[in-house]
Protein backbone atom coordinates (compact mmCIF):
# COMPACT_ATOMS: atom_id res chain seq x y z
CA UNK A 1 0.00 0.00 0.00
CA UNK A 2 1.26 3.45 -0.88
CA UNK A 3 1.91 5.61 2.09
CA UNK A 4 4.12 8.84 3.69
CA UNK A 5 7.26 7.72 6.07
CA UNK A 6 8.30 10.65 8.47
CA UNK A 7 11.93 9.77 8.60
CA UNK A 8 13.72 11.66 11.55
CA UNK A 9 17.84 11.97 10.39
CA UNK A 10 20.89 12.35 12.54
CA UNK A 11 21.04 16.04 14.07
CA UNK A 12 24.85 15.56 14.23
CA UNK A 13 27.06 12.32 13.98
CA UNK A 14 25.59 10.31 11.26
CA UNK A 15 25.90 7.05 13.62
CA UNK A 16 22.39 8.27 15.59
CA UNK A 17 19.68 6.98 12.49
CA UNK A 18 17.91 4.83 13.40
CA UNK A 19 18.06 0.70 11.99
CA UNK A 20 14.34 1.31 11.47
CA UNK A 21 15.28 4.06 9.57
CA UNK A 22 17.49 2.71 7.46
CA UNK A 23 15.16 -0.28 6.24
CA UNK A 24 12.56 2.31 5.14
CA UNK A 25 14.84 3.62 3.23
CA UNK A 26 15.61 1.09 1.33
CA UNK A 27 11.25 0.13 0.89
CA UNK A 28 10.31 3.68 -0.55
CA UNK A 29 10.29 4.98 -4.18
CA UNK A 30 11.01 8.31 -3.36
CA UNK A 31 12.50 10.28 -0.89
CA UNK A 32 11.70 13.64 -0.25
CA UNK A 33 14.77 15.96 0.93
CA UNK A 34 14.79 19.62 2.63
CA UNK A 35 19.01 19.28 0.64
CA UNK A 36 19.57 16.54 -1.30
CA UNK A 37 22.95 17.40 -0.96
CA UNK A 38 22.80 16.64 2.68
CA UNK A 39 20.72 13.97 2.46
CA UNK A 40 23.27 12.26 -0.23
CA UNK A 41 25.89 12.57 2.39
CA UNK A 42 23.80 10.56 5.09
CA UNK A 43 22.91 7.70 2.56
CA UNK A 44 26.26 7.52 1.23
CA UNK A 45 27.36 6.76 4.55
CA UNK A 46 24.72 4.24 4.94
CA UNK A 47 25.64 2.73 1.74
CA UNK A 48 22.37 3.42 -0.13
CA UNK A 49 20.81 4.58 -3.46
CA UNK A 50 17.67 6.05 -3.01
CA UNK A 51 15.63 8.01 -5.69
CA UNK A 52 15.57 12.31 -4.19
CA UNK A 53 12.88 14.84 -4.75
CA UNK A 54 14.25 18.41 -3.07
CA UNK A 55 10.88 19.70 -1.28
CA UNK A 56 11.67 22.36 1.34
CA UNK A 57 9.90 25.57 2.48
CA UNK A 58 10.03 27.50 -1.30
CA UNK A 59 8.47 24.39 -2.75
CA UNK A 60 5.99 22.58 -0.47
CA UNK A 61 2.98 24.40 -1.47
CA UNK A 62 3.07 24.33 -5.46
CA UNK A 63 4.36 21.04 -5.40
CA UNK A 64 1.87 19.45 -2.92
CA UNK A 65 -0.69 18.17 -5.33
CA UNK A 66 1.48 16.69 -7.63
CA UNK A 67 3.30 14.56 -4.52
CA UNK A 68 -0.33 13.41 -3.21
CA UNK A 69 -1.28 12.43 -6.76
CA UNK A 70 2.20 10.09 -6.74
CA UNK A 71 1.19 8.64 -3.63
CA UNK A 72 -2.24 8.35 -4.47
CA UNK A 73 -1.61 6.11 -7.04
CA UNK A 74 0.93 3.78 -6.06
CA UNK A 75 4.32 5.66 -4.72
CA UNK A 76 6.00 4.86 -1.31
CA UNK A 77 7.31 7.76 -0.36
CA UNK A 78 9.78 9.35 2.44
CA UNK A 79 10.34 12.78 3.55
CA UNK A 80 13.64 13.77 5.73
CA UNK A 81 14.79 17.30 6.77
CA UNK A 82 18.33 18.26 6.70
CA UNK A 83 18.19 17.32 10.35
CA UNK A 84 15.88 15.80 13.42
CA UNK A 85 12.49 15.13 12.58
CA UNK A 86 10.26 16.91 9.25
CA UNK A 87 7.49 19.43 10.33
CA UNK A 88 9.05 20.08 13.77
CA UNK A 89 10.66 23.89 12.62
CA UNK A 90 11.00 22.62 9.04
CA UNK A 91 8.78 21.93 6.33
CA UNK A 92 6.71 18.78 6.83
CA UNK A 93 3.43 19.83 7.98
CA UNK A 94 1.51 20.98 5.01
CA UNK A 95 2.13 17.08 3.37
CA UNK A 96 0.91 15.06 6.43
CA UNK A 97 -2.27 17.13 6.85
CA UNK A 98 -3.00 16.89 3.08
CA UNK A 99 -2.45 12.89 3.25
CA UNK A 100 -4.74 12.81 6.29
CA UNK A 101 -7.10 14.41 4.44
CA UNK A 102 -6.78 12.18 1.32
CA UNK A 103 -7.06 9.33 3.49
CA UNK A 104 -2.98 7.86 2.90
CA UNK A 105 -1.62 6.62 5.90
CA UNK A 106 1.12 8.31 7.32
CA UNK A 107 3.61 6.81 9.62
CA UNK A 108 6.42 8.53 11.58
CA UNK A 109 9.28 7.05 12.69
CA UNK A 110 10.87 7.78 16.44
CA UNK A 111 14.09 9.22 16.00
CA UNK A 112 16.66 12.42 16.54
CA UNK A 113 14.81 16.04 17.41
CA UNK A 114 17.59 18.56 18.41
CA UNK A 115 15.07 20.28 21.51
CA UNK A 116 14.81 16.33 23.68
CA UNK A 117 18.61 15.92 24.31
CA UNK A 118 18.87 20.06 24.87
CA UNK A 119 16.13 19.85 27.61
CA UNK A 120 17.63 16.81 29.33
CA UNK A 121 20.91 18.44 29.29
CA UNK A 122 19.65 21.42 30.92
CA UNK A 123 19.10 20.44 33.80
CA UNK A 124 15.68 22.27 34.36
CA UNK A 125 12.81 20.08 34.61
CA UNK A 126 11.42 18.59 32.10
CA UNK A 127 8.46 17.28 33.27
CA UNK A 128 6.39 19.67 31.78
CA UNK A 129 7.29 22.02 29.25
CA UNK A 130 6.73 23.69 26.19
CA UNK A 131 8.39 23.61 22.83
CA UNK A 132 8.15 27.55 20.84
CA UNK A 133 10.71 26.41 17.78
CA UNK A 134 11.88 29.59 16.38
CA UNK A 135 10.78 33.10 17.84
CA UNK A 136 9.47 35.53 15.57
CA UNK A 137 12.41 37.69 13.52
CA UNK A 138 9.99 41.09 13.99
CA UNK A 139 6.54 41.13 13.53
CA UNK A 140 5.16 39.79 16.68
CA UNK A 141 8.04 38.95 18.20
CA UNK A 142 7.35 41.38 21.41
CA UNK A 143 3.82 39.94 21.80
CA UNK A 144 5.32 36.69 21.61
CA UNK A 145 7.68 37.14 24.52
CA UNK A 146 5.17 39.34 26.73
CA UNK A 147 2.76 35.82 26.39
CA UNK A 148 5.55 33.57 28.16
CA UNK A 149 5.95 35.66 31.29
CA UNK A 150 3.84 34.11 32.78
CA UNK A 151 4.65 30.80 31.76
CA UNK A 152 5.15 28.36 34.51
CA UNK A 153 6.73 24.99 32.53
CA UNK A 154 10.52 24.92 30.77
CA UNK A 155 10.49 26.59 27.97
CA UNK A 156 12.16 25.36 24.35
CA UNK A 157 13.68 27.61 21.73
CA UNK A 158 15.67 26.85 18.33
CA UNK A 159 18.07 29.89 17.27
CA UNK A 160 20.92 30.78 15.07
CA UNK A 161 24.04 31.50 16.32
CA UNK A 162 24.20 35.17 14.82
CA UNK A 163 21.01 36.27 16.57
CA UNK A 164 21.42 34.43 20.10
CA UNK A 165 22.53 37.57 21.75
CA UNK A 166 19.40 39.52 20.88
CA UNK A 167 17.56 37.11 21.81
CA UNK A 168 18.79 36.34 25.73
CA UNK A 169 18.71 40.11 25.49
CA UNK A 170 15.22 40.24 24.65
CA UNK A 171 14.33 37.45 27.46
CA UNK A 172 16.40 39.50 30.20
CA UNK A 173 14.12 42.21 29.12
CA UNK A 174 10.98 40.37 29.88
CA UNK A 175 11.95 37.85 32.04
CA UNK A 176 14.81 39.06 33.64
CA UNK A 177 18.75 38.69 34.38
CA UNK A 178 18.60 36.12 36.87
CA UNK A 179 16.64 33.44 35.01
CA UNK A 180 18.07 30.16 34.40
CA UNK A 181 18.51 29.08 31.37
CA UNK A 182 20.67 26.75 29.23
CA UNK A 183 22.38 26.90 25.39
CA UNK A 184 23.21 23.65 23.62
CA UNK A 185 25.25 23.72 20.71
CA UNK A 186 26.60 21.21 17.90
CA UNK A 187 23.98 18.54 19.85
CA UNK A 188 25.96 14.95 18.95
CA UNK A 189 28.71 16.97 17.18
CA UNK A 190 32.44 17.00 17.89
CA UNK A 191 32.33 20.38 19.49
CA UNK A 192 28.99 19.55 21.63
CA UNK A 193 28.58 21.85 24.33
CA UNK A 194 26.07 22.70 26.71
CA UNK A 195 26.21 26.03 29.01
CA UNK A 196 24.05 26.47 31.81
CA UNK A 197 23.33 29.84 34.04
CA UNK A 198 21.38 32.65 34.28
CA UNK A 199 20.29 34.44 31.20
CA UNK A 200 23.32 37.13 32.25
CA UNK A 201 25.76 34.62 32.44
CA UNK A 202 25.10 32.83 29.31
CA UNK A 203 25.53 36.28 27.69
CA UNK A 204 29.06 37.22 29.50
CA UNK A 205 30.30 33.51 28.00
CA UNK A 206 29.80 33.92 24.83
CA UNK A 207 31.21 37.11 24.93
CA UNK A 208 34.11 35.58 24.81
CA UNK A 209 33.78 32.48 23.57
CA UNK A 210 32.82 31.15 19.82
CA UNK A 211 29.52 31.11 19.12
CA UNK A 212 28.67 28.58 15.93
CA UNK A 213 26.24 25.62 15.34
CA UNK A 214 22.88 24.58 15.79
CA UNK A 215 21.21 26.13 18.90
CA UNK A 216 18.90 24.82 21.26
CA UNK A 217 17.75 27.51 24.11
CA UNK A 218 16.39 25.99 26.89
CA UNK A 219 14.72 29.00 29.54
CA UNK A 220 13.14 27.88 32.92
CA UNK A 221 9.43 28.96 33.86
CA UNK A 222 8.26 31.22 36.24
CA UNK A 223 8.44 29.99 39.89
CA UNK A 224 4.56 29.07 40.69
Amino acid sequence: MSKLYIIPTPVGNLDDITRRAEKVFGQIDLLLAEDTRKTGILLKHLGLNVKMQSYHAFNEHKSLEGLIEKIRTGTVMGMVSDAGTPAVSDPGFLLVRECIRNSIPVECLPGATAFVPALVNSGLPADRFCFEGFLPVKKGRRTRLENLREETRTMVFYESPHKLMKTLADFINVLGADRPASVSREISKIHEETVRGSLQEIINYYQTHTLKGEISLVVAGKNP
